[in-house]
């Protein structure tokens, strides 16, 4: 079953009592004893901790049964008094029927003493879209993942490795599929060397099913009325990393900026360099629309589109000044879009109720013309520019233009063969431009000049349907052409004028207005690949530490926040938010996997590193 399809009362019935138990499984949801003494008796002090992350920057636990959430509350209980210095908690959850932050808040109730916590949680609650979420804990050191999918399928998309787990399906009795011999595999396979295992259960085949993954499993004292709860370690703890690598991000637009938020998140401190200024090259526009690019097929494109424009209006909305406007609407252009639109609207990938679609007479409403649309309420035009500088941070003025890498790292080079700056990994995040430092990249430049006009506010909201227009504070921007392989960045007269030919498909009464009007514009070049998806990841054939985002298109402030926060959390050997299929639909090597299979030869290229190892 998945999340949409849960029953419409919701996941929860409560005793009278008051305690919460699940509708669908019949069992209680924690120790009608004390369901937070029972998470720190069997999951805290099953796994260990706080002393297995003694000394450690990093920490990873893995759960199985989100719930309420009271498990991981124990946990960052215990980790904001136990927390090594500067230390990071990465948390993945998992969770096939998802309870409603309320719901959620209800149950937390009985606990007074990590009440700031759970209002935080709440506050920021997983939404219920299959798929992957983040949650933001910055002010504990900690970041949360939450899937929202059957346990099997999160597993296998998880790209990260577990120092412990927290084993809390249901009972095997009721809820047997969280139990099968197959989850417990992925669960060893998902685990750090030395990983320890924590459950209330001593069933005999999940001791034997434990067993046969490969963990140590032992009986303990348990809690409460339950006599007995199990333990389990995965072989020899190896040693780790103590100190974070040199981080270098060359390119300060949406890309790089994502990135250095993303790194600073993650405990690194990265060095950003740009030639001229944040927001030179094709972020540099008077607005921004995040919105998802929607598809029918609901493949892994549509999927990371609709992750991404989640995790993008989440991140935004916390940026003073951002946001110009709320919502957007997708217009049809023909008959096949509305057949589209429906299954589109409907789709569990999507928040229930994000999209709504509309029909001629809503759209006549608004617009002021028909046709049937989708409605984004979510969706939002954005101030660039602070979000740059928010993100984006301190900038390294110089032109880097030659990478060299030894068995020091890399080292970034300008014009004149001057060392710009060493690194231990670089990422690439200068759109096309990424083109000139590592040519192997299939990156193609597409110019596009966008047109507005100041005629004070206007009542619309963002749209598109082929071009797209946005309201700007006093004015409308409008555009943009698209002219592949031209490289061009300066104004012409002749690009206004087919952006109002564009303009006019949509709203002609507006595009009828500014043809009297002094237009201003400017032009930027965007990167796109041959499959018009982004590269998001290590770069093919390079040697270790040379990372790419680029390839985002039009859609840079949809894609870069959650593309930033997987490029670096691959950087930094950190759990990435990105399940692996969307993943690999980003991976920069796909182009070259894909000619594999067909049995193409690949085709060679110019090496632009100077080796020197």
């Amino acid at each position: 079953m998945s999340p949409s399809s849960d029953p419409p009362e919701g996941v929860l019935t409560w005793s009278q009592d008051g305690q919460p138990r699940s509708r669908l499984y019949g069992d209680v949801y924690f120790s009608t004893e004390d369901g937070l003494a029972e998470a720190r008796a069997v999951f805290l002090d099953g796994c260990g901790l706080p002393q297995a992350w003694a000394g450690r920057d990093r920490f990873v636990v893995g759960e199985l049964g989100f719930g309420s959430g009271l498990n991981i509350l124990a946990l960052l209980d215990l980790w904001r008094t136990h927390r090594p210095p500067g230390a990071t908690l990465h948390v993945f959850s998992i969770e096939a029927h998802p309870l409603s932050a309320p719901e959620a808040a209800r149950a937390l109730e009985a606990w007074p003493q990590i009440a700031d916590l759970a209002a935080l949680l709440t506050s920021r609650w997983p939404g219920r879209a299959r798929g992957f979420h983040r949650v933001d804990l910055p002010e504990l050191g900690a970041v949360l993942d939450v899937a929202i999918m059957e346990v099997g399928e999160a597993l296998r998309e998880w790209s990260g490795a577990a120092d412990a787990w927290f084993l809390d399906g249901f009972s095997p009795a009721l809820n047997p599929a969280m139990w099968r011999p197959e989850i417990l595999n992925d669960v060893a396979a998902r685990s750090a060397p030395g990983a320890r295992a924590a459950t209330f259960t001593v069933a005999g085949q999940v001791r034997r099913d434990l067993a046969a993954a490969g963990f140590a499993v032992a009986k303990q004292p348990g809690f409460g009325r339950k006599r007995e709860r199990l333990e389990a370690v995965l072989g020899e703890a190896a040693p780790r990393p103590t100190s974070p690598p040199r981080v270098a991000i060359i390119g300060a637009g949406i890309a790089g900026a994502a990135l250095a938020r993303a790194l600073r998140a993650l405990g690194a401190a990265p060095l950003l360099i740009e030639a001229e200024a944040a927001g030179a090259g094709a972020s540099g526009n008077p607005a921004a629309v995040a919105t998802p690019r929607l598809d029918a097929g609901l493949e892994a494109p549509a999927r990371l589109f609709a992750q991404a424009f989640a995790r993008a209006v989440r991140l935004f909305e916390d940026v003073p000044e951002a946001v110009i406007s709320r919502g957007a609407m997708q217009l049809a252009k023909d008959a096949r879009d509305v057949e589209r639109f429906g299954k589109i609207v409907d789709a569990d990938i999507f928040e229930p109720g994000e999209l709504r679609l509309l029909q001629p007479a809503d759209v006549e409403a608004r617009l002021g013309r028909g046709g049937v649309a989708i409605a984004f309420d979510r969706g939002l035009v954005l101030s660039p520019a602070p979000v740059l500088a928010a993100w984006g941070g301190e900038i390294t003025r110089a032109r880097a233009t030659a990478l060299s890498h030894d068995a020091q790292g890399w080292r970034i080079l300008d014009a004149g063969g001057g060392l710009v700056a060493a690194a231990d990994v670089v990422i690439l995040a200068a759109g096309a431009d990424c083109g000139e430092l590592w040519d192997a990249l299939p990156l193609s430049p597409v110019r596009g000049q966008a047109s507005w006009a100041m005629l004070g506010d206007l009542d619309i909201p963002a749209m598109a349907w082929g071009g797209y227009a946005a309201p700007l504070p006093g004015g409308v921007l409008f555009g943009a052409t698209q002219d592949r392989d031209d490289a061009g960045s300066d104004l012409r007269a002749h690009d206004h004028l087919r952006n109002l030919e564009t303009l006019a498909q949509a709203l002609p009464d507006l595009a009828a207005r500014l043809a009297d009007t002094k237009l201003e514009g400017r032009a930027s070049v965007r990167a796109v690949t041959p499959d018009r998806l982004p590269l998001a990841g290590p770069v093919p054939d390079a040697p270790q530490g040379l990372f790419v985002l680029a390839g985002l298109g039009s859609r840079g402030f949809t894609l870069a926040p959650l593309l930033a926060e997987h490029v670096a959390a691959l950087a930094l050997g950190a759990p990435s938010p990105l399940p692996a299929t969307l993943a690999a639909t980003t991976a920069p090597d796909r182009f070259a996997r894909r000619a594999a299979r067909k049995g193409r030869p690949r085709k060679g290229r110019i090496d632009p590193v100077q080796r020197e190892d």
